[in-house]
C-alpha cells in the first residue's frame, strides 16, 4: 500500500505503524497462541483502521475477515496494550524542556514564555442510556469534552474524564494541570487560551490563592501599547489556535 494510502486508512505513516506494531507485540502475543489466534500486527491494523474510520465494528471486519465478537475481543486487548503505553508519548514538558518548547511557541506566533495550548475538543460518540443528557452539550449533540494541552503539535496531556455538557474551566481545575503548573510556577510559563478579553489574549497560570490555599487557575491578558500590537497579539494567538484546535 502506498504512503498516502496508509495514512487515509490508518492515519500514521509506515514508519509509525511499524513502530507500534514492535512495541505492542508482547502484549498481543499471547493471543495468537490460540488456533483462532491472530497476529499482532493484524489486530494493530485492524484497530488502528477501525479508530481512524470511525465507523462500525462491522464495517472493519468485513475488511479483516474477523467475526464482530472476535474483533470487539480484539479491539479492547489492543487499546489496553496501548493505554499501557500512552505515558511514553503524552508527556507534560519538564524543567528542561521549556527552553525549547518556548522557543517553538514563539517561532509560531510570536507570544513569549508559552508551554502549551489548552482546550477541549468534542468526541462524538452514543451516550449511556441512563445519563443521555450530561453528554449533550450546547450544540444538542452528544460527546465527550476532551481536555487536550499541545505545544509543537504534540499530545502532551488529555483528560477525558467529563461529558459534554461540562464546562472547560471545571474540567481543567478537575485535572492535573494546576498541580504541574502549580510546579513550573517559578519559571513564569502559561498555557495559552481559545478566550480573549479585553485588549488582549489570555494566558493561564496557577496561584495559591484559591479556598483553603489551593491552587487556583488564573488569566492574565497579554499586554499591549498601542491598536497595532492589540491587533497583532490576536492575530497571533488566533494562528496559534487553529493550526491546533480547528
Amino acid at each position: 500500500m502506498e504512503e498516502r494510502h496508509l495514512i487515509i486508512t490508518y492515519r500514521l505513516d509506515r514508519a509509525t505503524i511499524q513502530e507500534l506494531c514492535t512495541q505492542l507485540e508482547p502484549d498481543l502475543m499471547s493471543a495468537i497462541r490460540h488456533p483462532k489466534g491472530i497476529p499482532p500486527q493484524v489486530q494493530v491494523l485492524s484497530v488502528l483502521h477501525f479508530l481512524a474510520s470511525g465507523s462500525f465494528q462491522t464495517t472493519v471486519t468485513m475488511a479483516s475477515g474477523m467475526s464482530q465478537p472476535m474483533f470487539s475481543s480484539v479491539l479492547s486487548r489492543v487499546l489496553s496494550a496501548l493505554l499501557k503505553h500512552m505515558q511514553s508519548y503524552i508527556v507534560f514538558p519538564q524543567v528542561e524542556d521549556l527552553p525549547t518548547v518556548k522557543g517553538d511557541f514563539y517561532a509560531l506566533g510570536h507570544i513569549p514564555n508559552i508551554i502549551g495550548a489548552i482546550d477541549g475538543t468534542h468526541v462524538a460518540l452514543v451516550p449511556p442510556h441512563r445519563s443521555e443528557q450530561v453528554y449533550r452539550n450546547w450544540k444538542s449533540y452528544h460527546l465527550m469534552n476532551v481536555q487536550v494541552c499541545l505545544a509543537d503539535q504534540y499530545i502532551s496531556h488529555v483528560n477525558a474524564m467529563f461529558p459534554g455538557s461540562v464546562h472547560d474551566a471545571y474540567i481543567l481545575r478537575n485535572s492535573s494541570i494546576p498541580y504541574v503548573m502549580g510546579q513550573l510556577q517559578r519559571h513564569r510559563v502559561w498555557l495559552l487560551s481559545e478566550q480573549v478579553i479585553g485588549n488582549g489574549c489570555l494566558g493561564i497560570s496557577l496561584q495559591e490563592d484559591g479556598p483553603d490555599g489551593g491552587v487556583v487557575a488564573a488569566v492574565e491578558p497579554v499586554d499591549s501599547e498601542d491598536e497595532e500590537a492589540e491587533e497583532e497579539d490576536m492575530h497571533n494567538r488566533d494562528s496559534v489556535i487553529q493550526q491546533y484546535f480547528q
